[in-house]
């Protein structure tokens, strides 16, 4: 479900501080606030689909999206997870090619969407601005190529292991020190790259081991070192 909503200036939004938007000026701000759309999209709609012809890229001021590819069998494998201050969408734009992935919403959010033209204009124009998009392509390269590396040389413990304490780094926990994230048993399999069977197993190990706490999708980290020791980290 999508609703549209009153949107947020970009001059005072708190996205702005971000490296991708600190570089913009009030001129390249205000032509972005005028010709974004702004968005609700509740939890379980879909952003854009593979295959899908990109008209612009998407900045996520709340929320978290999950970011997938589908294999032939029709099983997900999650590259990641988009929040706030994250934009999805740009790297089809840029390469002017249809979307290599799908992008569904996890938690309520709230997205802007920025029209093809401007992302090039500002890359053609202001140099800051195309430097920190290339950190970002950078930064989203290097993560994939330690998938890759992680997918080859770790068994799934030691995958497992890695990916919680790579979502506690992502997301934080709350007060209570459960992971501000909630993910069912299958999106873990999905992100570890195993069947849903293994990930329920292995989660009762580390709950056995007091690694882990669980209640429903709900967990809590107790032992990072434990579970770093468990990664090869």
């Amino acid at each position: 479900m999508i609703e549209h909503t009153n949107h947020v200036s970009c001059n005072s939004c708190t996205i702005r501080t971000f490296p991708l938007f600190r570089h913009l000026n009030n001129e390249e701000l205000q032509n972005i606030s005028l010709n974004k759309i702004t968005e609700i999209h509740k939890r379980g709609s879909i952003i854009y689909q593979e295959g899908n012809r990109m008209k612009g890229f998407c900045c996520v001021q709340k929320g978290i999206i999950k970011i997938y590819k589908t294999g032939f069998d029709g099983k997900e494998q999650i590259i990641r997870f988009a929040q706030s201050g994250d934009i999805i969408g740009y790297r089809s734009v840029m390469s002017n090619e249809p979307a290599c992935t799908t992008t569904k919403v996890l938690e309520d959010s709230i997205l802007c969407h920025i029209p093809t033209e401007i992302l090039l204009g500002l890359v053609k124009t202001n140099g800051n601005f195309a430097v920190e998009l290339m950190k970002l392509t950078c930064k989203e390269l290097g993560e994939a190529n330690s998938y890759i590396t992680d997918i080859a040389q770790k068994t799934v413990r030691e995958r497992l292991a890695e990916i919680l304490l790579h979502l506690d780094n992502e997301f934080e926990a709350d007060i209570n020190g459960i992971l501000k994230i909630s993910l069912t048993r299958e999106e873990l399999s999905n992100i570890v790259g195993t069947a849903t069977e293994s990930i329920i197993r292995l989660l009762s190990e580390f709950k056995n081991e007091e690694l882990i706490e669980l209640k429903g999708r709900k967990i809590k980290i107790l032992d990072k070192p434990g579970l770093k020791y468990i990664a090869n980290i």
